[in-house]
């Protein structure tokens, strides 16, 4: 291959051998100039000059052979200390993160599960699987990321939310329940929802309230009235605390469903113009979970206790 050292005409010439035909080369040069610059030298001498300057010739080779190995092995100690570096750092960072993570009081195990799973996932997995593991990975750390400001929003009903901020209250769960919240009993999320509740029940001190509030012409249709009472007596049957309020255009109330978790954060569900649940949004700002706690409170205090009979329930005030 042309242009290649060590090479003629595709046959690859030794190292040492090319060496040593150079050393050859350059001996005999150097014997035919010192024979033509003195001619009176006798031959042992030209033949000792001859070969001094071919094997410096051949010590020069093997230092400037020398060097370069030694410059390569040089560059690829630094890029291997480098890449030795960038590990160790990343390393560092990760042992850093997890030191932090378990100083806040997360689970430093479950972030490992999670690391190694996706991992695993990621090799294994077919597109599809590892596509939807990708996307519940940034949905995650979407939702984890807007927490570092207080809030969260989901674009829709988040019933997971709902159920899981349910199992994780320990002390009160305190919620609205308007008409818009009203086709979610007849669903099988609220079965689920139900059962989280009955469970958080049996924990030490948790109390649950709940506060539905109906239209005056709900009021006034028996057979609502009927269904009505059943749901309020099937919810106190599990322990919850029920009472109603009913809506006047003298009573400017907001018809908002929002629950409180322990009085340290709220999931509100905003309706849109047809009255449907759109979204989803978990607060847990101080200043404003105290005013939706003292909100319902006194929605509360102004509130009726149900009883089987609706016809003993008190009008509207």
């Amino acid at each position: 291959m042309d242009g290649e050292p060590g090479t003629r005409s595709g046959v690859q010439i030794a190292p040492v051998v090319l060496k040593t035909l150079i050393t050859v080369v350059v001996g005999t040069v150097a014997y035919v100039i010192t024979n033509l610059i003195d001619q009176s030298q006798e031959e042992l001498w030209k033949l000792a000059m001859s070969i001094v300057i071919g094997g410096s010739a051949l010590i020069v080779q093997y230092m400037v052979d020398f060097e370069k190995r030694l410059d390569s092995v040089e560059t690829g100690q630094r890029a291997r200390t480098r890449e030795l570096h960038d590990h160790f750092t990343q390393l560092s960072e990760a042992a850093g993160l997890l030191k932090e993570l378990d100083q806040a009081g997360m689970s430093t195990s479950d972030a490992r599960r999670l690391i190694q799973s996706a991992t695993q996932v990621g090799r294994q997995g077919p597109e599809i699987v590892r596509a939807f593991a990708r996307a519940e990975i940034e949905s995650l750390a979407s939702v984890v990321t807007d927490l570092t400001g207080m809030t969260a929003h989901w674009q829709r009903d988040n019933n997971e939310w709902l159920i899981r901020l349910t199992e994780c209250a320990r002390r009160t769960i305190d919620a609205t329940s308007s008409s818009v919240d009203r086709p979610f009993w007849d669903t099988d999320p609220a079965g689920h929802y139900l059962d989280a509740q009955k469970q958080a029940l049996l924990g030490p001190g948790v109390n649950i309230r709940r506060l539905f509030m109906i239209n005056a012409a709900e009021e006034g249709e028996r057979d609502f009235m009927d269904r009505f009472m059943a749901l309020c007596q099937g919810q106190r049957d599990l322990g919850i605390k029920v009472r109603f309020m009913v809506l006047s255009p003298q009573r400017h109330t907001a018809a908002r469903d929002i629950v409180i978790f322990d009085s340290a954060l709220y999931l509100e569900f905003e309706p849109d113009r047809q009255g449907s649940n759109l979204q989803t949004r978990l607060d847990a700002d101080a200043r404003r979970v105290d005013g939706q706690v003292r909100r319902f409170n006194d929605l509360w205090e102004a509130a009726t206790e149900p009883s089987p009979d609706p016809a003993t329930q008190p009008q509207t005030r």
